[in-house]
């Protein structure tokens, strides 16, 4: 999706951030105490004071690795904040006594945020997909699911490190886009470190991480059934359909987290 490079923006003067919403820590990672409408609600305030924040979208991979990498946990404890994208962790958060109604799915906060801006005229710039082609489709989609949504550049990145010169290229394409959000969907944890090592460079106010929601709305990947999806079950249905890719993940950090969440509700019980 090419940007005409005669296209200039002027920075814009950022002014004060919008409040962030409160937090609790899940194993050392501060997840925030919200849901969809609150989340969007601060992307829109974060837009109008362009101010320039990321966020992050969590599920127990990202917890999970984020005790091992330490490079993936700066980014995720430097981000504005972080949505509890699994059900588990919205188990947890319930369970440390935080009324939550549901998670905040990275998929359905894209889908809410592009008919949201469908109507308010906020523009998007979709960075992600397993290349061009696939980074049409999901343009096509979503501008069929949300007419008169702008979706104004796109690019999709090599399976590999960017070079310096690449780098440029990118932050020059998102900056003459005049996006205002940038959803970014290259997965755990290079969606977090890119933003973390991004965000000073573009002027898009908000960068937001999004995982495998590109491969979900451009229908390369199925989507889990609702009723997985409630029982936490999501994973499951993941390593079924990718069981070469996922089993080492799933097979350590699942029980990892279940023994580390005991560990922590047994001390928060202790402590009240």
């Amino acid at each position: 999706m090419p940007i005409a490079d005669n296209i200039a923006l002027a920075v814009p003067e950022t002014r004060e951030a919008p409040p962030r919403p409160p937090t609790q820590p899940l194993l050392g990672v501060p997840v925030a105490l919200t849901d969809y409408e609150r989340t969007l609600d601060w992307i829109d305030e974060a837009v109008a004071a362009r101010s320039r924040e990321y966020i992050c979208v969590a599920a127990v991979h990202t917890v999970m690795a984020s005790q091992e990498d330490p490079q993936l946990r700066q980014a995720v404890l430097g981000a504005s904040f972080t949505v509890p994208d699994g059900q588990p962790l919205v188990w947890a958060l319930k369970a440390l006594g935080h009324e939550l109604g549901d998670r905040v799915y990275g998929p359905t906060l894209m889908d809410e945020a592009c008919a949201r801006a469908a109507r308010t005229g906020l523009k998007m710039y979709l960075y992600g997909g397993r290349n061009q082609g696939a980074l049409a489709q999901l343009t096509r989609t979503l501008r069929l699911r949300h007419p008169g949504l702008k979706i104004v550049g796109g690019y999709a990145p090599p399976f590999r490190a960017l070079t310096q010169a690449e780098e440029e290229h990118v932050a020059r394409d998102i900056n003459r886009s005049g996006a205002d959000v940038v959803w970014v969907g290259i997965g755990v944890p290079k969606q977090e470190k890119w933003m973390a090592r991004m965000r000073p460079r573009l002027t898009a106010p908000v960068l937001v991480g999004v995982g495998a929601a590109f491969d979900f709305h451009a229908g390369l990947v199925p989507q889990a059934p609702p009723r997985m999806q409630r029982l936490g079950l999501e994973w499951l249905f993941r390593l079924m359909q990718e069981p070469r890719r996922l089993w080492k993940r799933y097979a350590r950090y699942n029980p990892l987290f279940v023994l580390g969440f005991a560990r922590q509700y047994v001390r928060h019980r202790t402590g009240r």
